[in-house]
Order: C-alpha cells, then structure tokens, then sequence
C-alpha cells in the first residue's frame, strides 16, 4: 500500500480516533484535525518503519503519542477532563454509552489505560494483534490487557448496578 493509498484509507479512522479522545475541548474538531494531520506527517517520515497489513494500528499507535505529547503542553484549554466519555454522534457507540449512566459509571471506574484498551477493541474495531501493535506489546500481552479490562468493567458495572459479583 502506498503512502497516498494508506492515507485516503485510514484518515478519517484516525481523525475520529483523536477526535473520541479530545471531549470536553472547545473545539475538539479542529484539534483532531491538527492532530491527525500531525500524525500523517510521522507516517511519511517513517513510512519505512510501518508495517505491511498492519497500517491502521502503527497509525493508532502515532496517534496515541501525538496526543499524549499534546496533552503534556501547558495550555489552558486542557483544563477540561480529557478522560470524560467520548462522543462523535448519535450513531457512535460513546453516545449510547454515554446515556447510561450505570455504564458511564462503570465506565468511569476503570484506569485510563483499560478504557484505551476496549475503545481500541471496541470503537476502532482493532483485532488481538492489531492491538498489540497499537499497544506497542506483544500478542499474549494485547491478549491480557483486553482479558483483563473486560473483566474489570464487568465487575465495575456489577457494582454500579448493585449485582453481586460471581
């Protein structure tokens, strides 16, 4: 796949991928776009180094850095809580989530990075080794941490609904 052809096929994932991540910003939009746009510019930078098959979870990966180093820079505007539920529209499942509130409860509950770890499964619909990628760890241990995180929030989401746990 060419640079251009991983572009037009992956951008937009990319695009809502940041955009899901930046709730509670003034204008989450024009961030994610910077963003995303950022993220490209690494991809021609190193296309040598992303992997055939595996374009979409390399970019993912960028992306989580950009956003992390964003997230570092002494801006105002970062004073809202960037780990709020995250919404695109009506049709994303962060709305349905978000309208829960036993869910975002639950939700809420667990580390930043189980959350990371099922809206990567869940939301950019990224498989065990396209997890493991985006995660920068093994198979077995992409395997783990989703293992793990499910396991977590359904106990998270037992206790918010008050049902004993098994």
């Amino acid at each position: 796949m060419t640079l251009e052809e991983m572009v037009d096929a992956h951008a937009s994932d990319v695009r809502r991928y940041l955009y899901r991540r930046l709730t509670g910003l003034p204008d989450p939009a024009s961030t994610a776009d910077e963003l995303t746009a950022d993220v490209l510019v690494i991809a021609w930078r190193r296309r040598a180094d992303i992997p055939a098959d595996a374009e979409l979870p390399w970019l993912y990966a960028v992306a989580r850095r950009v956003l992390a180093n964003y997230r570092r820079l002494p801006q105002e505007v970062l004073v809202a809580d960037l780990g709020a539920l995250d919404a695109i529209d009506e049709a994303d499942p962060a709305e349905i989530v978000s309208d829960d509130a036993a869910l975002a409860d639950a939700w809420r509950s667990l580390s930043p990075r189980d959350r990371e770890v099922l809206r990567l499964v869940a939301w950019e619909g990224l498989n065990g080794a396209q997890l493991a990628t985006a995660l920068g760890i093994s198979e077995g241990g992409a395997a783990a941490a989703l293992s793990r995180a499910r396991s977590r929030f359904e106990e998270s989401l037992a206790g918010v609904q008050g049902i004993p746990s098994a």
